[in-house]
C-alpha cells in the first residue's frame, strides 16, 4: 500500500449501497430522498458554505417539484446565509419537508432543521444554537500548524463578555464601560465587533421567518429564537430530542425501520469519511524520504440522492517531505493544495 492510498476518494461501492437505502427510505417515508454532509474529521473539518447551492439544484432540477422532500443531514455548521438559502432552495421544489437528523446538525445545521415541516431525530440525534460565528480576514489571527489562520469569533462569545461586565461585575458606570469595549476592540478589530451585532440581529431575523411558517404560537416562536440564540449559555450546548420537543419544535423519533436505515447511512458516511482517523500529512509520509511527494484526493462532504449522479467536496493536491534547516534539521511537511471543492460523479 503507498502512503496515499488510505487517503484517496473511495470507489463508488460505497455510494451504490447508500442509494439503495436512500430507496429503502423514500418507501418508509413515501417521499424523495436527499443527502447532505460534511465533515468533522479534526484536520479535514468541512463548513455549510454558498457553493453547496449549484450541487443541491443540479439534483434537485432531476427530482423536480414533489409532494414531499426528506433532507437527511449532519453538519457541524457552517455560513448562517448559506443555510438559509438552502433552506429556502429545497422548499421551492417540495409541499412538504423533513429533516432527518441520524447523528449532528448544529449551528447552521440547526438553522436549516428549523425551516423544515418535521424534525425526525434518532435517540443520539443533537441540534444546537444557532448563534454564528464571524469569520473574516480582520480576525484576530492564531498559528495553527506554523501558519497565521484567524479564528472565529462567537456572536454569543462578545456578548457574553459584555453581559458579564453589566450583570457579573455590576459595572453600569458609561466611562468605565466604554473603557471596556475600547479594551475590547484591542483583541478584535471594530469592523468584525460590527459585523458581529449586525450579525446577531440577523439571525434572530432569519429563525422568526422560518419558525413562523412551521409554528402559530408566537411567543412559542419567540421562546424558541431566545434559547437558541442566548439562553442555552455556550455554543457547544446540544439540543436532543426531548428537549427540542420540549421547546416546541415540530420533531418526531424514527420507526425502527427508519431508524435502522439512517444507522447505516450514518456509518457509510464515517466510514468514507474517515471520521475516526485524524488527518495527519506526517503520517501519510511516514517512511519517505525528503523530497519524496505523494498526491491525495480526500473526501470531505456529500450531497446524494437516489439519482446517479451525486456530489463529494473534495481537498485535492501533494504532500512532499521537506528537511527545515536548524541544529539539528527537522522534518517538515508542504502542501500544496490544488484543489477544494464540490466534485460531481455518477
Amino acid at each position: 500500500m503507498t502512503p496515499s492510498d488510505n487517503n484517496t476518494v473511495s470507489s463508488s461501492e460505497p455510494r451504490i449501497e447508500r442509494k439503495e437505502l436512500y430507496a429503502e427510505l423514500e418507501s418508509h417515508l413515501a417521499c424523495k430522498v436527499l443527502s447532505f454532509v460534511t465533515s468533522e474529521r479534526r484536520g479535514m473539518e468541512t463548513q455549510i458554505a454558498q457553493d453547496c447551492i449549484d450541487p443541491f439544484v443540479d439534483l434537485l432540477d432531476a427530482i423536480g417539484p414533489t409532494n414531499r422532500l426528506a433532507l437527511i443531514l449532519h453538519t457541524l455548521g457552517g455560513s448562517t446565509l448559506a443555510a438559509w438559502r438552502l433552506i429556502n432552495l429545497i422548499r421551492m421544489f417540495c409541499e412538504e419537508l423533513y429533516v432527518l437528523i441520524p447523528s449532528k446538525a448544529l449551528s447552521a445545521g440547526t438553522l436549516i432543521s428549523i425551516g423544515a415541516d418535521k424534525v425526525i431525530m434518532t435517540k443520539q440525534a443533537a441540534m444546537g444554537p444557532i448563534d454564528p460565528s464571524v469569520s473574516d480576514p480582520l480576525n484576530p489571527q492564531a498559528v495553527v500548524n506554523g501558519q497565521q489562520t484567524p479564528v472565529p469569533v462567537s456572536v454569543e462569545s462578545v456578548r457574553g463578555y459584555l453581559d458579564a461586565a453589566r450583570e457579573e461585575l455590576q459595572i453600569t458606570d458609561s466611562e468605565h464601560l466604554g473603557s471596556i469595549l475600547v479594551n475590547l476592540t484591542t483583541h478584535i478589530h471594530p469592523l468584525v465587533l460590527g459585523s458581529i451585532f449586525r450579525t446577531q440581529s440577523q439571525i434572530r431575523f432569519l429563525a422568526r421567518k422560518l419558525l413562523s411558517q412551521q409554528i402559530d404560537n408566537e411567543s412559542t416562536v419567540e421562546s424558541i429564537i431566545k434559547f437558541l440564540c442566548a439562553d442555552s449559555g455556550s455554543h457547544d450546548y446540544t439540543i436532543n430530542r426531548r428537549e427540542a420537543l420540549e421547546l416546541g419544535l415540530e420533531v418526531d423519533k424514527p420507526s425502527d425501520e427508519v431508524y435502522a436505515v439512517l444507522r447505516q447511512l450514518h456509518l457509510s458516511f464515517m466510514n468514507e469519511l474517515k471520521e475516526s482517523e485524524p488527518y495527519s500529512p506526517h503520517s501519510i509520509l511516514h517512511g519517505m524520504n525528503p523530497m519524496e511527494s505523494v498526491p491525495y484526493a480526500i473526501p470531505r462532504g456529500f450531497i446524494e440522492s437516489t439519482d446517479d449522479k451525486g456530489y463529494s467536496f473534495v481537498s485535492e493536491g501533494k504532500l512532499t517531505l521537506v528537511t527545515i534547516p536548524g541544529d539539528p534539521p527537522q522534518e517538515g511537511v508542504k502542501d500544496d493544495r490544488l484543489f477544494d471543492g464540490w466534485r460531481r460523479y455518477g
